[in-house]
């Protein structure tokens, strides 16, 4: 994979909408995985610049969605959906008919899963995931020791994640939905580029064992080294456990400025 150590998360976040407005340049209407959190947010921001300064044409973009809460109406403002309506689509100037998503309110949530699965290989596949990264190394709610080969399933969050995002619902974890349905390791790697944004020290750790440590499922995120094409995009901080950092900057500032990432 290749590791791009930057200044800073708007720097990282810059870098990575310009490789994503390079693609909606050379395939206008490419599927882009999108991720929630605060981590992504500097990508969508200076992406939405480049739209609205005529930098890139984004209209006819697709956009799937990496995860959802079971059991959280759709129209709730804090279902991912309508995270990422507010946060990308229409930012972007999309409207709902350009995103896809898993249907977490569905009575049969498995079927939902899969029928997510099939949706996502009939549009062609995704061609850009972003992703973001825990500090145990789970990457969208693939906790540590899921199946590298897991496809879209319903996963159950542990008690530590329900009160990390109590925070969005006042504050209530009574609020917080038990189940999400998450694209699998399986699912996430079938996208044609992967992108990881990590910022902050907080993430060195995790940064550490995907880049440098083995690939094993304690570690979800590592999978990613078994990609033809894994960005990992790291701040300062978030690089600070790497012991190869000074080879990682020196390929990047020695590589062809066509390549991109």
């Amino acid at each position: 994979m290749e590791v791009v150590i930057v200044s800073d998360a708007k720097a990282g976040g810059e870098l990575i909408a310009g490789a994503m407005a390079e693609l909606l340049r050379h395939k206008p209407d490419a599927l882009l995985g999108v991720a929630t959190g605060s981590t992504p947010l500097p990508i969508y921001q200076a992406l939405a610049a480049t739209v609205s300064a005529g930098g890139v044409d984004a209209s006819r973009a697709r956009v799937a969605q990496l995860d959802e809460y079971v059991g959280l109406p759709a129209e709730h403002p804090e279902s991912y959906r309508s995270v990422l309506r507010r946060e990308v689509l229409e930012p972007l100037g999309l409207d709902l008919g350009a995103f896809m998503g898993p249907d977490g309110t569905a009575e049969d949530v498995m079927a939902a899963c899969e029928a997510y699965d099939r949706a996502l290989a009939e549009a062609g596949g995704v061609d850009l995931q972003l992703l973001g990264i825990g500090t145990d190394g789970h990457i969208g709610f693939n906790e540590p020791c899921s199946s590298l080969a897991s496809r879209t399933r319903i996963k159950t969050l542990t008690e530590q994640t329900r009160i990390d995002n109590a925070r969005f619902f006042e504050g209530d974890i009574e609020q917080v939905p038990h189940h999400v349905i998450t694209q699998g390791i399986g699912t996430i790697l079938e996208a044609r580029h992967l992108v990881l944004l990590a910022t902050g020290e907080g993430k060195a750790d995790a940064v550490a064992a995907t880049v440098e440590g083995p690939v094993a499922a304690v570690c979800p995120a590592s999978a990613l080294q078994l990609h033809p094409h894994a960005t990992v995009v790291v701040d300062e901080g978030a690089a600070s456990k790497l012991k190869l950092a000074e080879y990682f900057r020196h390929t990047y500032a020695n590589k062809p400025a066509w390549q991109g990432i």
